[in-house]
């Protein structure tokens, strides 16, 4: 069911702020800081690479806190792992059917990113020229990054990337249709603020995760109070 917010900018904005508010983006809201480090970074790329693989976001999520509970916090420790123990923790705590095989992509990205960047994301932006075509095509280069990892990666990430914005993916932009906060990703770019890649990001995030957790109401309440 459609919601009610009111369709004014302004109003809108505001609503925006609140709903912000109640949590900064997707990774933040479930453990992952998104700062522009490399473990930070590195953290957010193999939770995407999770959410591509399940359609069931807290599976990836668990798998993702669980892969950094064992202190693979970092390319350079998860490429020292061993694929046997990266596959016992995968298939513990969600990933059964498929452990051996999504534990040699998480070594393989690893190693990609220790011998091409020297386990340092950051460095994609500088030989990529800062430009987003170019970021995401280096990242696709790595394993087990697509089209759709990228853009999960660059939906948090376009927070302390700015030339990778505007990101907004289907789930933020279905809830904003359904709350009435924007019909297209510009009118959702115009509600951020046009040059607010931050801002963008936390909205973009809160949004995905109303929809992903059919918080509809608490949203409402929230919006009422």
């Amino acid at each position: 069911m459609t919601g009610t917010v009111t369709t004014n900018l302004a109003e809108r904005k505001r609503l925006a702020r609140r709903l912000v508010g109640s949590g900064r983006g997707f990774a933040e809201a479930y453990g992952f800081r998104v700062t522009n480090n490399p473990a930070s970074l590195f953290q957010v790329l193999y939770l995407s690479i999770l959410l591509r693989r399940t359609s069931d976001f807290r599976r990836a999520v668990t798998t993702a806190l669980a892969l950094r509970d064992q202190g693979w916090d970092s390319p350079a420790r998860l490429a020292r792992s061993l694929p046997g123990t990266r596959a016992q923790v995968l298939r513990a705590s969600g990933f059964p059917r498929n452990a051996d095989e999504l534990a040699d992509v998480l070594g393989d990205l690893a190693a990609g990113v220790v011998e091409r960047y020297r386990g340092d994301l950051r460095r994609i932006r500088a030989a990529a020229g800062y430009d987003r075509e170019r970021e995401r095509r280096l990242l696709r280069e790595l394993a087990g990054v697509d089209e759709q990892v990228v853009d999960l990666f660059f939906r948090d990430v376009q927070a302390v990337w700015r030339e990778a914005a505007p990101v907004v993916d289907r789930h933020a932009l279905a809830a904003a249709r359904r709350l009435d906060l924007a019909r297209s990703a510009a009118d959702l770019v115009a509600v951020a603020g046009s040059a607010e890649s931050e801002k963008l990001a936390w909205l973009v995030g809160a949004l995905a995760r109303v929809d992903l957790e059919d918080s509809y109401d608490d949203f409402r309440s929230l919006t009422r109070a």
